[in-house]
């Protein structure tokens, strides 16, 4: 553990952990020239394109955890680079599709082979990809982010009204 982590909180680690994966794929997929939210977005549209799936925009929202318009901008971005094709879905006018590009395709497998040996250097220290310790790693990860979050469920009625219900005068 690093020093100074051991007494942390785990919200701290997560928030470093985040914080360091982010910047180091920042940095990574840069020369590709794609940001780390573009790389996001791209591998996750090559992923469920490979499986036969071409995602709407707010799918693909839904899948990566990002908001819907900052999907939008990005789309808009990787569009204007030529790495992916924005186009009406058939079925409903207001949807918008999305699908990788040949080029889009070709950096998003050279974006993935990046990100993956950064992978493997952060899970070195649990045993690599394919150990167990990662394998309960990933578990606990997925569990968590199965947690619905609410910032305010745990503060009651009042507290979003400032805490009282006296009349001010």
């Amino acid at each position: 553990m690093s020093k100074g982590s051991e007494h942390a909180s785990p919200g701290f680690l997560v928030w470093r952990l985040s914080t360091k994966w982010r910047v180091a794929v920042d940095r990574a997929v840069a020369p590709l020239g794609l940001t780390h939210a573009q790389y996001a977005l791209v591998a996750s549209l090559y992923g469920m394109q490979r499986h036969g799936e071409r995602p709407s925009q707010r799918r693909l929202a839904d899948h990566t955890g990002l908001e819907p318009l900052y999907v939008s901008k990005l789309a808009r971005a990787l569009e204007s680079a030529g790495l992916l094709e924005r186009v009406r879905d058939p079925r409903d006018p207001r949807a918008v599709q999305l699908a990788l590009t040949e080029r889009g395709r070709e950096r998003t497998r050279q974006a993935i082979e990046v990100v993956q040996g950064l992978l493997e250097q952060l899970l070195a220290p649990l045993g690599g990809l394919d150990s167990a310790r990662t394998r309960e790693f990933r578990r606990e990860l997925a569990a968590l982010l199965d947690v619905s979050l609410d910032p305010f469920a745990s503060l009651g009625p009042l507290a979003l009204d400032g805490g009282s219900d006296k009349e001010q005068s």
